[in-house]
């Protein structure tokens, strides 16, 4: 029976050893964080389209721009009259002996054209012009700091993306090695049954047992899987095989709370897009006062027709345009009405927003004091399960153990590992959770 496990065993290592080298040979790519943070950066579809959205608002600010200049208009006219009206008669009035034939002139012709150019020069909306640019200049700042709020957004994905990879890799080495245990561990019940040495032992439980550690694994594939193609999805990367490097788990010097809270309070993007609506929302009340004023402007242009001989063929002229709708006074004041109460909404936004950052700058310190503990007592587990693999290797060198007790100490070993290497990565993502809060 002896002979028999250690063929058994044996068998085992080289269908390990197979699958390893296959998926050495398979892996055609190391993606390192780094690499799949910067690819997202340039890939991802969400943050490509903010980035459009900010040309957008740029070119509203333009064509809000032209609005400060006169506006030319011109147009033209070609008519063919089929019928003309009766000609005007233009009797002599002057006293002569004898007298003078009445005389007529055609005021109409058939084929009439005119072409006009006008030009506009706004005066006493200049102000109201003004503020409608500084509105969508805050536009484009807003639509800048959404596009970074994206990106943040998108790093933090990657980052957990890829930490839970790296964990996922770690927790099927623990249930690889309790499942080769069970499975070594059946098979010894099998050969002492099959010899008569044991009587009455529960194999279905090691089947049992057996089979939970293959659904574990399955269960840890799929999860993998699932990653991987939302690794691939966000990052824009279509390599087929992608192995992750491994991330530095090392602690990472932090600064003190209220230097945090200092920091976060100016330079958070939700601070920042808060206090912007917040600036727009007043520009839009000023707008709305500024719409009291009558527009008056300067007219000017030029006129040119043929075919009507009551009007001169050339006509330049200029003047002053005055325009107030009395209507849109009354109305006005329920539009300021309306901004004001838009702009109470931003600043109760404003200042939630600020105590809602102040809560969650508190909530990420606490996790990583936290997460600093949980890693100094994962790694006193993981030292100890260290020792204790090193003892069963120790006796199993010298016969006074089985494999099962080697195996059983290298999944302990390899959990308390996983749970490391758990505590690290949560650590590092807990700490870029404190750096987004803090605006970077």
């Amino acid at each position: 029976m002896q002979m028999n496990t250690k063929k058994y065993i044996a068998g085992i290592g080289i269908i390990f050893l197979v699958a390893t080298v296959k998926q050495a040979n398979a892996q055609t790519d190391t993606l390192t964080l780094d690499r799949a943070i910067d690819a997202a950066m340039q890939n991802n579809r969400l943050l490509n389209i903010k980035k459009i959205q900010v040309e957008e608002k740029q070119a509203k600010v333009k064509e809000d721009e032209i609005k400060k200049y006169p506006t030319v208009i011109l147009s033209s006219t070609y008519l063919y009259n089929v019928n003309l009206g009766d000609p005007l008669p233009l009797n002599s009035t002057t006293v002569v002996p004898v007298p003078i034939q009445d005389k007529f002139m055609q005021l109409g012709e058939h084929n009439t054209f005119n072409a006009t150019g006008v030009f506009y020069q706004p005066i006493t909306q200049q102000g109201k012009i003004r503020t409608g640019i500084n509105i969508a200049k805050t536009d484009v700042l807003i639509s800048e700091k959404e596009k970074k709020k994206v990106a943040q957004q998108i790093r933090q994905s990657v980052e957990g993306l890829f930490y839970g990879l790296l964990i996922n890799q770690k927790q099927k080495v623990e249930a690889a090695s309790k499942l080769e245990a069970a499975k070594i561990k059946l098979y010894d019940v099998e050969s002492a049954l099959l010899a008569g040495k044991t009587v009455n032992v529960d194999k279905a439980g090691l089947q049992a047992n057996i089979a939970e550690q293959e659904q574990t694994i399955l269960q840890l594939d799929i999860q993998a899987q699932d990653y991987m193609d939302d690794l691939k999805q966000i990052t824009g990367l279509t390599t087929h095989n992608l192995f992750l490097a491994n991330v530095d788990a090392l602690a990472i010097a932090l600064p003190s709370l209220e230097e945090s809270k200092s920091v976060a309070l100016v330079n958070n993007v939700d601070v920042k897009i808060a206090d912007l609506n917040q600036a727009k929302a007043d520009l839009g009340i000023k707008a709305a006062r500024q719409s009291y004023m009558p527009e008056i402007g300067l007219v000017g242009g030029y006129f040119y027709q043929t075919g009507n001989n009551a009007f001169p063929n050339n006509n330049p002229f200029g003047g002053v345009n005055f325009k107030w709708n009395i209507q849109d006074l009354v109305a006005n004041k329920q539009v300021v009405k309306q901004r004001e109460l838009i702009s109470k909404q931003a600043n109760q936004k404003l200042a939630n927003t600020r105590e809602q950052l102040n809560t969650d700058l508190n909530k990420a310190y606490n996790k990583i004091i936290q997460l600093n503990s949980l890693i100094s007592v994962a790694r006193k587990a993981a030292y100890y399960r260290k020792e204790e693999l090193k003892i069963q290797l120790d006796k199993s060198a010298s016969g006074l153990n089985t494999k099962v007790d080697v195996l059983n100490a290298q999944s302990s070993f390899a959990k308390s590992e996983a749970d490391l290497y758990a505590a690290q990565l949560s650590y590092r993502l807990a700490v870029s959770d404190l750096k987004i809060l803090e605006g970077q």
